[in-house]
């Protein structure tokens, strides 16, 4: 996959490098703001009791 995506952007080897950084900053802010906090409200229980 790795592979594919360094033949797939264009530029030289230092533009892709830059190309690749700024992708995995997107994905990961991406993540943090809408895929994380949805999986925490949707599938996380937060009350949670022991035995009462």
């Amino acid at each position: 996959m790795y592979s594919a995506l360094w033949r797939i952007l264009p530029g030289p080897r230092w533009v892709k490098v830059i190309e690749l950084v700024a992708l995995v900053v997107i994905v990961l802010s991406v993540c943090v703001e809408w895929v994380f906090p949805w999986v925490a409200e949707t599938f996380i229980q937060s009350e949670a009791t022991v035995g009462q």
